[in-house]
């Protein structure tokens, strides 16, 4: 999933990051050891029963999160690469992943890897980015079966020195969505970054509107729009496409492409994904 616009453009940071003195050594620490503690916790919720699980609900391919949390115990990875041509430049990342973790019935943790960015122009810097930790509590569904989330999340630097935002960024997000007639869905997002650019807070609202299709049981297809509007800057405003097919109840792979709609925005992208979720093993179920 493209995580955010301003997400997908962190490769731009190495024009305007600057640092600010903090120590690497000290962050990765706490990186890993948000990283420990997740896995350790879900080792401990696979040994405890809920019953049957549902089908796997990713927060990708597109840029709106989904409106609803990973069952209680569930360890949920979300993969992908995008090939983007952006202004002349063409860059690859890998891996995308996102790691979220069912605590509650309404509420997980969620661990965003550095993701590493490489630019085949060769014009911008390559490397990894921040990490983010954060957690996402489910609010719906809500009168009129109107589902409705909350993610609070920390972006920590911990990346490369020229991609890096050099600050501790916080962000918040909305995701909702509305299931309609005749297997379509409508969703959106509203969402406020607080990224670190040139030494300075630039706040961001990045507002999104999806609607999706389910072709068949495993098969969707959805069509998105998503922007991003700094306090600094052009806004960045795409369209975007795409399709998600479960190939088992957990398992899932995606295509997704797009193209800008302004001018700062980025040219055209690709991506592919892979999704898996591990839920506890049936033999813990017995007393």
């Amino acid at each position: 999933m493209i995580r955010s616009l301003s997400w997908h453009h962190s490769i731009r940071k190495a024009d305007l990051a600057i640092s600010l003195g903090i120590s690497k050594t000290v962050v990765s620490s706490v990186a890993r050891t948000t990283l420990v503690l997740l896995l350790l916790s879900a080792s401990n919720a696979w040994s405890q029963e809920t019953g049957p699980a549902p089908a796997i609900v990713t927060d990708r391919p597109d840029v709106t999160e989904s409106s609803i949390v990973v069952p209680r115990g569930g360890l949920q990875f979300e993969n992908g690469t995008s090939w983007t041509t952006d202004h002349g430049n063409q860059s690859v990342d890998f891996s995308e992943t996102l790691v979220r973790f069912g605590i509650s019935a309404r509420t997980e943790l969620r661990l965003v890897t550095p993701n590493y960015l490489k630019d085949v122009t060769g014009a911008n810097a390559t490397g990894f980015d921040d990490i983010a930790v954060g957690v996402k509590h489910q609010l719906g569904p809500l009168w009129g079966h109107f589902d409705l989330t909350v993610i609070a999340a920390l972006s920590l630097p911990t990346g490369a020195d020229r991609i890096s935002s050099h600050g501790f960024d916080p962000f918040i997000k909305f995701p909702w969505s509305k299931d309609l007639a005749k297997g379509w869905s409508l969703g959106g997002m509203q969402s406020l970054f607080w990224n670190t650019r040139a030494g300075r807070r630039d706040l961001i609202w990045e507002p999104t509107l999806t609607a999706e299709k389910g072709i068949s049981d495993p098969w969707s297809v959805f069509v998105e729009y998503a922007g991003d509007f700094a306090q600094q800057g052009s806004s960045k405003q795409i369209a975007h496409f795409g399709t998600a097919y479960r190939i088992t109840p957990k398992q899932q792979i995606d295509f997704h492409f797009g193209f800008g709609l302004s001018p700062a925005a980025p040219k055209h992208f690709f991506a592919v994904g892979y999704s898996i979720r591990l839920d506890r093993h049936p033999a813990a179920h017995d007393p």
